[in-house]
């Protein structure tokens, strides 16, 4: 690749027939190698997010570890010389050190591995002055990630999780069991979203207990084949933080079966008006009020001829579905928002003659309602918005 050309520039300039002069690289050492890994470690971490890592107790060991790193590198002059051509983000911008108390007496061995400098690093283990054993022991798990070279195969499974976890299709809960561990199954630890890739056979340890080799798939685009105990230590030094991504559920969410361990969320409801304003008596089939309720329905609409939100008069209930295991106001937002292009633009008196706007009521068919709902089944609906000049649900990144 050309200095100062990106892979995609020089794949452009290729397309465009132009030439680039390239001069030949000398072979990286060793040392400079792991050096130009460490801080590519650094760059994945500002990437994915936002922000540049930092001291302090607040922090978890991965971001203090990774300040600790760049403040190094920013110190020796051999260093910064070797980055400056691939520091896009500036991250070797001299400032004034603060260093992480807890981290600031490591001896020269251990800061030299921190860097990845050190022809044989020694253990991240064998670190002086870190805070307890469990930070530790998740410096010692990280410190085992990698590259993953096959990232692209994963990265549409993170982008989904999220969609999911945002539509509430997905939901965290707190990590309890090594059992929860499995193949397949997603987890976010130390702020990250992990996936077990890969599971090796089930051995027993010389301690009697249960164990096994895993291939854990980060987000920032690493990787780990840890143990499930060093998993199960890392999602435990956690705390609350150490969660489990639960599977999707949807089978109940819209059923009237539910399983015993279901926890009841409330109703998502699709209500017409009978109101006789202009607006909506010329499209009474149209306008359509979408909200999600904890209480039954019927007891919801009770007096809707009272409430501005109703529009001051009764309602018809055109439709129901019944939530289990979602958060409601998350899902409702997430309504609310798909069909913002087609909020009705209304305002109606109360009952004391002072103008209210009302919120959830919308200009779309009935039969695009249904297309939404369809979609939070199979999780893909936060991907999309409605198109009101063409009545239909589309691709954010496909509408103008």
């Amino acid at each position: 690749m050309a200095k100062g050309f990106t892979d995609e520039d020089d794949a452009l300039l290729a397309e465009l027939g132009v030439e680039i002069e390239t001069k030949k690289v000398a072979a990286r050492t060793p040392q400079e190698e792991r050096i130009i890994a460490g801080f590519e470690e650094i760059q994945r971490f500002v990437d994915q997010n936002g922000l540049i890592p930092d001291h302090g107790e607040d922090k978890d060991i991965f971001e203090r570890l990774y300040a600790t790193r760049l403040e190094r590198l920013r110190e020796l002059g051999e260093c910064r010389d070797l980055l400056l051509d691939m520091d896009h983000q500036g991250l070797l911008a001299s400032g004034k050190p603060v260093i992480d108390a807890d981290l600031e007496d490591l001896d020269d061995d251990a800061l030299l591995a921190e860097l990845g400098i050190a022809e044989e690093a020694p253990s991240i283990s064998d670190l002086k002055h870190v805070r307890s054993t469990s930070e530790k022991k998740a410096a010692e798990d990280i410190a085992g990630r990698e590259k993953c070279e096959d990232f692209d195969t994963f990265k549409p499974l993170f982008e989904q999780i999220q969609k999911e976890l945002n539509s509430g299709v997905r939901e965290t809960r707190k990590f309890e069991l090594k059992a929860e561990i499995e193949l397949g199954r997603f987890f976010i630890v130390g702020g990250q979203k992990a996936y077990v890739a890969e599971m090796g056979d089930i051995e027993l340890t010389d301690h009697g207990r249960t164990d096994a080799r895993l291939r854990v798939i980060f987000d920032n685009g690493t990787q780990s084949k840890m143990l499930m105990r060093s998993l199960q230590r890392a999602l435990n030094a956690d705390g609350d933080a150490g969660r489990r991504i639960t599977e999707p559920n949807a089978g109940p969410l819209f059923s009237d079966e539910t399983a015993e361990d279901d926890e009841a969320s409330g109703s998502i409801y699709v209500l017409r008006s009978r109101s006789d304003h202009p607006l909506v008596a010329a499209n009474r089939e149209l306008v359509h009020k979408i909200g999600v309720t904890s209480n039954d329905v019927e007891k919801r609409i009770a007096g809707a001829h009272l409430q501005p939100t109703f529009l001051m008069a009764k309602v018809d209930v055109v439709e129901t579905y019944r939530l289990y295991n979602i958060n409601r106001a998350k899902l409702e937002n997430l309504l609310h928002r798909i069909f913002a292009p087609a909020q009705l633009d209304i305002e109606i008196l109360d009952r004391f003659g002072r103008p209210m706007r009302p919120k959830e009521w919308f200009m779309v068919p009935l039969f695009v309602i249904e297309e939404a709902i369809e979609r939070i089944k199979d999780g893909s609906v936060a991907q999309y918005v409605y198109n009101p000049k063409n009545a239909t649900l589309e691709l954010i990144n496909s509408t103008s």
